[in-house]
């Protein structure tokens, strides 16, 4: 019934973009529809995926945990086909949690380090959402819009700060409880990772380059219709539709994103079915390489692993 739900809502958020785009100018850019550039998104989204091991890697370590960079390649590379099969924008990381929880890392640990990965994600995320305000607020004119990136960048940095801070407080009547127990050593975690200066800067800086290059997919996709869509442009419009899609209430993504992008492209001016269609080839790229981690998923011997532990406990 869950994924039935978001599956409907995906459609219906898909509908809804699609009908307010002039679909004539849709079927015009995708009459010349340029492989080429789709092919660089595709590989920029490798990159990307390759940038995202060490990251995790990093924050593992910090959660006391060893993970093997080829392995958390590994596991990034199958999460990428989960992200797309599973009824939300985050489903691989429940994969990633258990699979290297498999590998000896323990439940606590695992989870720790799968959370707190894509909490370093967020916040590199709505850095760049900040950093390109003097830039957005300059492109976007519709005051609705701007209130909307000002909310969204501002708000999830509050929202950053406010769960590092939990680490602060005296928590010690309510480590019983498990959930806050877990909260708290997060928090901690997270903040020993973001304020030492050489576990931060790298992180951080991973982060950044990771949504610089999600830019430069999107900027390949608009290429690839003939969109008339700047790299500066996907800077700024693509980060905060991005953090709005990994709200998981769809299937991996898509329609949020969609109706996000269309509504992006609205407030700053641009053609609305220039957004759609932007949109759905950026999807298409995540697809691509998630299709690739399902055909490395099927012949590991990851999918052997759960009988054999389960034979052993």
């Amino acid at each position: 019934m869950s994924l039935a739900l978001r599956a409907a809502i995906s459609l219906g958020l898909l509908y809804f973009a699609l009908s307010g785009v002039n679909t004539a100018a849709i079927g015009a850019r995708l009459a010349d529809l340029k492989p080429v550039w789709l092919a660089a998104g595709i590989a920029l989204a490798v990159v990307q995926l390759a940038l995202l091991a060490p990251r995790w890697q990093r924050i593992a370590k910090a959660c006391g945990t060893e993970l093997p960079i080829g392995r958390a390649l590994q596991l990034s590379l199958i999460a990428a086909f989960f992200n797309q099969v599973l009824p939300s924008s985050v489903g691989g990381d429940a994969i990633r949690i258990w699979l290297f929880a498999r590998d000896g890392a323990g439940w606590a640990r695992a989870t720790h380090s799968v959370l707190l990965d894509r909490f370093i994600g967020v916040v590199g995320l709505a850095i760049v959402v900040v950093l390109c305000l003097p830039w957005s607020l300059t492109l976007v004119k519709d005051p609705i819009g701007r209130m909307a990136l000002l909310a969204i960048g501002f708000g999830s940095i509050g929202a950053a700060l406010a769960f590092v801070a939990l680490g602060y407080l005296p928590w010690d009547f309510l480590q019983r409880i498990a959930p806050l127990r877990h909260l708290h050593q997060m928090s901690q975690t997270a903040r020993q990772v973001l304020f030492r200066p050489a576990d931060g800067s790298y992180v951080i800086g991973l982060s950044l380059l990771v949504h610089l290059l999600t830019a430069g997919i999107a900027w390949c996709a608009a290429q690839a219709v003939a969109a008339p869509f700047g790299f500066l442009d996907a800077l700024v419009l693509v980060p905060p539709v991005i953090l709005i899609s990994i709200v998981p209430i769809s299937v991996a993504g898509w329609g949020v994103r969609e109706k996000s992008l269309v509504l992006a492209f609205a407030y700053a001016g641009l053609p609305e079915s220039d957004g759609f269609l932007v949109s759905v080839l950026l999807g298409a790229t995540a697809l691509a390489v998630g299709l690739a981690g399902g055909v490395f998923w099927l012949t590991s011997s990851d999918r052997a692993k759960p009988n054999e532990g389960q034979s052993k406990t």
